[in-house]
């Protein structure tokens, strides 16, 4: 028996191990090293006896006075029981950081610790937690324990996970068929696509940044996702045509108007219920004339909300969303969100993440995304190996602060 580690796996090779591995991840993809193109990286393997039976994407980030760190997003991907494979993947990844002035490594493995629905939270973590983290102690790593904010960690440490259903529209809540009824009602329709779809989606996330106050990505770094997982890559928009909604509105306001003067004074119930229905015409039309300002009175689509996703091997990352808040009540994100997870199971996809939350889980994100029935995933965390252990006191601080800028 041989080991042997390479740092220059081709991307077939690579690819066909991760996609097929237990712990594929896109963030472990090939790919990703070209998306996040603002990093060098390393595709580092271990062969076995001429099998391969580790990989890991190792980006590369430089840092003043030739100095950089290591990271290894949701990886490497190898079977974290043999603990002899990972002391020597990790032996060997230290000794080209070494010669790299590398300050440290730093390592999110794609281990649950945990899986439950956010209704039952689960404080028993798995009996196998304990062997992951003595292995990786043996390595000289350090721990970052069990965080609960978004904000600890690089990647979330829990993360809202939606499981194939041979029929999701049956398994979902009561209070979601209904939302999604409400969508239906007001004609929302779900497209997908690709880049013919990014400048409308690209409009509909600066909308969200901008009701937020965060900074997500732009339109170039979507154009680079779609570039770099054309086969996997996808948008989907929900879309509106408000112009025929206005008509339908003025053609039930004038039969609403039409039923109050025949109707009886005396028959005031009917009368409170009539009225009720046309201030809630009035209402819309006047919503429909404030969006006619920006968009124009037109007979045509407009896109309201929108998510893109990217699916690799059997998993899918909903990685971002956007959405018109002027249109919350047509309730659009649940429509598309559906239609999102029926597209990734038709393409073979175990799960469809819809990305992290707090682990609390009483945040708005972890409510919203309750409606879909997901499981709550919790993850080992992160994990340094120390190559200066002085130095890497030092700059911890200032690794917050390059965390902080879109890791």
């Amino acid at each position: 028996m041989s080991y042997l580690f390479f740092k220059d796996i081709n991307q077939e090779k690579f690819d066909e191990f991760v996609k097929h591995h237990e712990y594929c991840n896109l963030l472990q993809s090939y790919n990703w090293a070209k998306v996040k193109n603002n990093w060098d990286h390393m595709y580092t393997g271990v062969y076995k006896d001429n099998v391969l039976v580790a990989t890991g994407l190792v980006l590369i980030k430089r840092l003043p006075l030739s100095f950089c760190m290591y990271y290894l997003p949701r990886g490497p991907i190898m079977d974290y029981k043999d603990k002899e494979l990972v002391q020597y993947y990790f032996d060997q990844l230290k000794k080209l950081a070494k010669k790299d002035h590398c300050i440290f490594i730093k390592f999110d493995p794609a281990i649950h610790v945990n899986d439950y629905d956010s209704k039952s939270y689960n404080i028993n973590r798995y009996k196998e937690t304990e062997l992951y983290l003595d292995t990786f102690k043996s390595c000289n790593a350090i721990h970052h324990g069990y965080t609960t904010s978004i904000a600890d960690t690089v990647q979330p440490r829990f993360q809202s996970n939606v499981y194939s259903y041979e029929n999701i529209d049956e398994t979902l809540p009561k209070h979601t068929k209904h939302l999604i009824k409400d969508a239906d009602r007001r004609n929302v329709q779900i497209i997908h696509g690709q880049g013919e779809l990014l400048d409308e989606f690209s409009r509909l996330v600066e909308l969200t940044e901008s009701r937020k106050g965060v900074a997500l990505r732009d339109k170039g770094y979507f154009k680079t996702l779609l570039e770099n997982y054309p086969e996997g890559g996808v948008i989907f928009l929900a879309t509106c045509n408000v112009y025929k909604l206005n008509e339908d509105a003025k053609i039930k306001k004038g039969k609403l108007e039409k039923e109050i003067a025949q109707t009886c004074g005396n028959a005031k119930k009917k009368l409170h219920r009539l009225e009720d229905q046309l201030r809630n015409v009035d209402k819309d039309i006047k919503e429909f004339k404030e969006i006619f300002s920006e968009f124009g009175q037109e007979n045509k689509d407009i896109a309201i909300a929108g998510i893109l996703s990217i699916q690799y091997g059997n998993t899918c990352e909903m990685l971002y969303a956007g959405m018109d808040e002027r249109f919350k009540k047509f309730m659009p994100q649940y429509k598309e969100y559906v239609e999102n997870f029926k597209w990734a199971f038709e393409k073979g996809c175990s799960w469809s993440n819809m990305g992290g939350v707090e682990g609390t889980l009483d945040d708005r994100l972890t409510k919203f995304k309750d409606n879909f029935n997901p499981t709550i995933n919790e993850f080992i965390g992160e994990f340094d190996i120390p190559i200066y252990p002085f130095m890497y006191r030092l700059t911890q601080k200032a690794y917050k602060i390059l965390k902080s800028k879109h890791m």
